[in-house]
């Protein structure tokens, strides 16, 4: 490589950093005040895309001039920091005391409804955007060209930098934004309305996302995927740089766009890994990022209510158990093939939630890509029936362990973080094996996965399978509620309420926390070891963040409270889900509301909301009878 080709690649990598710090700028300073994990940020993005794409020429008709190409942008923007604002009052304000997991449900339920709002106004097919007037020549540098509009970002960056420089140390907005970001609390104490600055943080981080968005225009074409594509590298960016931390996240987007642009041509095989590698690698040596700090982490926990008490199942509960299962035995005679079909899958989802409640509700470790696990387990399973000739008997029986060995390498580093960096250390790894998954095609088959995983001939019937997969599932369920209920589960409840009294009483934490992720890991592993042979096929979107996040809805829809919600949070969720998705073809909003109304209607998840409904309709014990005992 040439001196020129090396200084153009550079800029081209400065020009994308540019444009990823804009964007992860928002969402460092909404989580730094407001501590939501905004998963609506990408949304956020893509609506002022597709608003640019529709004000910029408007503009451009009145006067095709750069100063009006840049007005149509500010524009967008600001609408998009309008809904932003809009989105906090209406929703994030009425749910801030709830766990801030359910927060994050909440932007979820978002993220759909955007994308069916988006499909629905705009369509489904790509959108081309406007050149920006002055800006369509190239400019030579060493004598190769390089896109004026790609120097122009670069430039818009730097001063999106030194805007947020002056607002946060010229500004009393910016300075109320500093101090939330340190001690949120301690600036409510000081008497400032905090509902308003959560609302202009909002506005801030939203306009941000807008203008991010609303810039790309003339760079690509605008599509409904947008979302899904940039939050994940903005997480990424926000995680690097540290949490909160604006010139942290300045920092990490040099460093990635530089490495995206030479990543390509040093380690074109591996280059959906580098960034969440680099992403792990720096969580494992410096666990708060760049220029996050340690005090300010502890701070930043996201560690759920969990189950704070464990009783054992009453006659009422013993009831419904024995209801539910008779009604599951019971589907294969009388369903048709169809509702066995959703029976399977609910049983399968079932078991791979209630993993991730082990997790969460119990040992308060939030995974962010437990569908690593699930996927796993799921091409162990069909790796070794296609091209390694087992049945689906030992196939089954490895996959599991297969998936519990990687959750054993992974969870080593994992557990001995907390709060959102543990979170997102589990997206990095789970990223890295998607990644392997999508691009080691003379393995996994790529994006075409693995095709003709099918069970045993004894089992080919469905009915058949059904009762096999409710056999697996009970089983590793009420294997994992014995070991919740068992002294294991006693000390990991005590390692995730205090870390520091547990370890002080004798409790290894660090061993404790990791044996129940690798645990965790391989129920997760069965559970996709069945559903590859129900399936009959694997793919790449088994390990995917959209899989990851719907495991986390089923949780906490289910109750994180409650040691039974997961189970009742994937029937809810995939019922809901099947019901709406034939019906009509903007099934995501139905999806997302459903899901914001539960939310807001069922703080503590359905089997939480049942429990306290049960114990409020439960009468007061009476005075005790003259004479007897105390």
């Amino acid at each position: 490589m040439d001196l020129s080709f090396i200084v153009i690649q550079s800029l081209s990598g400065l020009a994308s950093a540019s444009s990823l710090f804009i964007i992860a700028s928002g969402l460092t300073i909404v989580f730094g005040v407001t501590r939501i994990v905004n998963f609506a940020h990408g949304s956020l993005y893509m609506l002022g895309a597709y608003l640019a794409v529709t004000i910029v020429p408007m503009m451009l008709e009145v006067d095709r001039s750069l100063p009006m190409f840049l007005l149509g942008v500010l524009v967008s923007a600001l609408i998009v920091g309008v809904i932003g604002a809009g989105m906090e009052i209406l929703l994030l304000r009425r749910i801030y005391k709830a766990p801030e997991l359910f927060q994050l449900l909440a932007t979820f339920g978002v993220v759909l409804i955007v994308q069916d709002l988006v499909i629905k106004v705009w369509g489904a097919v790509e959108i081309p955007g406007p050149r920006a007037p002055s800006l369509r020549h190239g400019v030579f540098i060493m004598g190769e060209r390089f896109p004026a509009y790609e120097l122009f970002l670069i430039g818009a960056g730097l001063v999106v930098l030194a805007g947020l420089w002056l607002l946060m140390q010229r500004t009393r907005f910016g300075v109320l934004i500093r101090a939330a970001t340190q001690d949120r609390e301690m600036v409510g104490a000081l008497g400032v309305n905090q509902a308003w600055l959560f609302t202009g943080t909002l506005f801030l981080g939203a306009f941000l996302a807008g203008l991010g968005g609303a810039l790309q225009i003339p760079r690509v074409a605008i599509n409904t995927q947008m979302d899904i594509s940039i939050i994940t590298e903005v997480f990424v960016v926000t995680v690097i740089g540290g949490m909160g931390s604006v010139p942290g996240a300045f920092i990490a987007a040099l460093i990635i766009g530089q490495l995206q642009a030479f990543g390509i041509l040093i380690f074109p095989k591996i280059t959906l890994v580098l960034v969440f590698l680099l992403m792990a690698v720096v969580l494992v040596i410096k666990p708060w990022g760049l220029f996050g700090r340690p005090d300010a982490a502890a701070g930043r926990a996201i560690l759920p209510e969990g189950i704070l008490s464990l009783k054992r199942f009453g006659k009422g509960d013993n009831v419904v158990a024995a209801v539910a299962i008779a009604v599951l035995l019971a589907l294969p005679i009388f369903g048709d093939n169809y509702m066995v079909k959703v029976g399977i899958e609910v049983l399968v989802l079932a078991l791979a939630a209630f993993s991730l409640q082990f997790l969460i509700g119990v040992g308060g470790i939030v995974s962010f890509g437990h569908a690593a696990y699930f996927g796993l387990g799921a091409y162990a399973a069909g790796l070794l029936a296609t091209k390694g000739g087992l049945a689906m008997e030992p196939a089954l029986i490895l996959s599991p362990l297969i998936a519990g060995a990687f959750a054993a390498l992974f969870g080593y580093f994992i557990v001995r973080l907390s709060g959102i960096y543990l979170a997102m250390l589990t997206l990095a790894f789970a990223q890295i094996t998607y990644a392997v998954c999508f691009q080691w095609v003379e393995v996994t088959g790529g994006d075409n996965g693995v095709v003709g995983v099918w069970p045993s001939s004894w089992a080919s019937s469905r009915q058949v399978y059904f009762y096999l997969v409710l056999a697996f599932t009970l089983s590793a369920i009420i294997a994992l509620r014995h070991a919740i209920y068992a002294p294991f589960g006693y000390g990991l409840r005590a390692a995730r309420d205090s870390a520091v009294r547990a370890d002080a009483i004798g409790i290894d934490v660090a061993r404790i926390r990791w044996f129940a992720f690798t645990l965790s890991g391989a129920a997760a592993g069965l559970a996709g070891g069945l559903y590859s042979f129900s399936k009959g096929s694997i793919d790449p979107t088994m390990i995917s963040i959209p899989m990851s996040v719907d495991f986390l809805v089923m949780v906490l829809l289910g109750g994180i409270q409650t040691v039974i919600g997961p189970v009742a949070g994937a029937a809810a969720f995939h019922s809901i889900k099947d019901f709406f998705m034939p019906l009509t073809d903007f099934w995501r909003l139905f999806l997302g509301l459903s899901i914001i109304a539960m939310v807001l209607v069922f703080p503590r998840g359905i089997a939480g909301a049942a429990s306290l409904l049960g114990r409020r309709n439960t009468p007061a014990p009476g005075p005790a009878p003259v004479g007897s005992s105390p």
